[in-house]
């Protein structure tokens, strides 16, 4: 048996919902079939678009903010907006998807969102 762990904390940490031990993704964002410390198969987890819809209205958010902020404030050439904003959305965004999609598979693993993935129970 293997106590309760916090969604949170190992999706943050892309670690095994059920152990938080091993890692979740065996590559960018591709989940490993099974953890290899305890065993659990994630066959089945699906987050689905979710971890990009939370990237993508968060980081819009602050980027959008933060881009009317600089034009209203200093009325800079369009090559600025460009330097600035195009590299912080591609790296913004391939740095939350990864903990998102984890935290959203500990998410699914805890509250048992789906009858097909092995939970809990064991």
């Amino acid at each position: 048996m293997y106590p309760p762990l916090s969604p949170i904390s190992t999706g943050l940490r892309c670690r095994c919902p059920r152990c938080g031990e091993a890692p979740i993704f065996s590559g960018l964002l591709n989940v490993r079939p099974t953890c290899p410390a305890c065993g659990l198969d994630y066959a089945k987890v699906d987050s689905g678009d979710g971890p990009a819809v939370f990237v993508i209205l968060i980081l819009g958010f602050i980027v959008v903010g933060l881009a009317l902020w600089l034009e209203l404030k200093y009325e800079p050439p369009m090559w600025v907006h460009m330097m600035l904003w195009v590299p912080l959305i591609l790296g913004g965004s391939i740095a939350m998807l990864r903990p998102f999609k984890a935290v959203l598979i500990a998410l699914q693993f805890r509250h048992k969102a789906s009858s097909d993935i092995e939970l809990l129970s064991e």
